[in-house]
């Protein structure tokens, strides 16, 4: 009988796996809905994707009292939007395409 034993650094591990996969995920949609693909990277999909969560987050919250939590579709959704957000705030305030 084989045991399923996750340590709490196992389980930090892959937490932090998922957000980076997770935030290359919702920061790659978003930069492609927003055109700047092109521009960015793998690394700044990431940090957009991510950024754009707490965002997205943090926008959800605010007009509806609900948190978004976990990994799951509603929370790619959120994340995208947020990442949308920012890159247009990006955009606007440099004049030109986010970069690398």
């Amino acid at each position: 009988m084989g045991k399923n034993i996750t340590t709490y650094k196992e389980k930090e591990m892959l937490d932090i796996v998922l957000w980076i996969l997770f935030g290359a995920l919702a920061g790659w949609i978003a930069s492609k809905i927003m055109k700047t693909d092109a521009q960015m990277g793998a690394v700044a999909n990431i940090v957009v994707g991510i950024i754009g969560a707490f965002i997205g987050g943090f926008l959800v919250q605010m007009l509806t009292g609900n948190s978004v939590q976990g990994f799951n579709i509603t929370s790619l959704i959120v994340a995208i939007i947020g990442a949308v957000i920012l890159l247009a705030i990006v955009k606007a305030v440099s004049g030109r395409s986010v970069r690398a």
